[in-house]
């Protein structure tokens, strides 16, 4: 059974991660998955027969109604997955948001305006420093 940790095993991950976001980019062709759709991060368990696949959905129409969208063609990525990736037993896929991309977006711009208000206006107050 593979570690985790095992670099044979964080390539099965990555390789994974490519496969399901080439699949979900190009051959997806459902009209509730909209938007940007990044995959994240997989990870597999030990024995293979589940993986989490992590995806950020930006510029989507409706976040929910996308990821119920890739919940519904699990089945079809899965297929897909069996095609391109060798391996003796291909993952079930188990969809999660990841909202840390969005939420590292909502972080710069909060940080973009703290900086706005705390640097004076140019040629206002030019003697304070």
């Amino acid at each position: 059974m593979p570690n985790r940790n095992n670099p044979r095993f964080e390539r099965i991950n990555e390789e994974l991660k490519k496969e399901i976001s080439n699949i979900i980019n190009y051959n997806v062709k459902n009209s509730d998955v909209t938007g940007m759709i990044s995959v994240t991060k997989v990870k597999a368990t030990p024995d293979l027969k589940y993986a989490k696949v992590y995806v950020s959905i930006l510029n989507s129409k409706n976040i929910k109604t996308t990821l119920a969208g890739l919940k519904r063609a699990s089945g079809f990525i899965r297929s897909e997955v069996a095609k391109r990736v060798n391996l003796r037993n291909t993952p079930e896929l188990v969809f999660e948001l990841d909202d840390s991309i969005e939420y590292g977006a909502r972080i710069d711009s909060i940080l973009k305006e703290v900086m706005k208000k705390i640097k004076p206006e140019e040629g206002e107050n030019d003697d304070i420093r």
